[in-house]
């Protein structure tokens, strides 16, 4: 469902994404890890077309975002790490909005909206405009407004940004029913708990490039670390950070 080939990203001289492969089957949840500034959000944007790579393809559901960008939209949710909306209109508008782009039938869409409200709780304000909305409510907005078209493939950058434990907890068993459902689910994140809990596949990249790819127990059989933890895994992949300068600093020492 998921098909990235040779993906290299350049901004002049750097290269934020470095000759990156990756294949996501259908119905796998894949979980794509890296500290800050290792490529993934980069990765996504050129997987949803908002930028185009310097070269390699990009295949979503067999299309290719740069050459038909159009068959790729239908097909996918996106769910970004911040929730760009229309902050003018009310909650229940934004959806009856994002039905009329993907034309739904009008009855069935309002039915599924209003039952999308009601599961991420934020059905009393369906009527109030969004800019009065927290930013936990409009990432749960956005999310609802993926589900309301039934894409067949998701794609979502730190999904749990800005949301309490219950409601953390919604989103995690509705990605699994999205699974079951045979949805395909690409997901980067730095909730080490996140991936390890869901996650068919998963894919750890640094400085542009993909350094190790597996299942949770491939991970744990080639990690050097000897860990069955997936924090210490990523730490001894990506190397773990030199406290001695933060610890003397709290205590007191030069």
């Amino acid at each position: 469902m998921i098909e990235l080939k040779h993906l290299v990203k350049k901004y002049g001289k750097f290269t934020a994404v470095d000759n990156l492969s990756i294949t996501v089957k259908k119905g796998e949840i894949f979980g794509f890890l890296g500290p800050n500034g290792a490529g993934k959000t980069t990765t996504i944007k050129i997987m949803t077309g908002l930028l185009k790579p310097t070269s390699g393809e990009a295949l979503i559901g067999g299309f290719d975002i740069q050459k038909d960008p159009v068959s790729v939209k239908k097909i996918i949710g996106f769910i970004p790490d911040r929730p760009y909306i229309y902050e003018k209109l009310t909650g229940k508008e934004f959806l009856g909005f994002i039905s009329g782009v993907f034309r739904l039938d009008k009855k069935s869409a309002d039915k599924k909206a209003a039952e999308l409200l009601e599961l991420f709780e934020i059905d009393k304000w369906g009527d109030e405009l969004i800019e009065s909305y927290s930013h936990g409510m409009k990432q749960k907005l956005v999310m609802a407004s993926n589900i309301l078209h039934d894409p067949a493939i998701y794609i979502i950058d730190e999904p749990m940004v800005g949301l309490d434990p219950k409601s953390a907890k919604i989103v995690r068993e509705m990605f699994l029913d999205l699974k079951k459902a045979g949805k395909t689910l690409f997901i980067s994140t730095h909730s080490l708990e996140i991936v390890e809990s869901l996650c068919n596949t998963i894919g750890i990249i640094q400085n542009g490039r993909m350094i190790a790819k597996g299942s949770m127990e491939e991970l744990r059989a080639s990690s050097k670390s000897g860990s069955s933890n997936l924090e210490d895994i990523f730490l001894s992949l990506t190397g773990a950070p030199d406290l001695t300068g933060v610890l003397n600093y709290i205590s007191g020492e030069k």
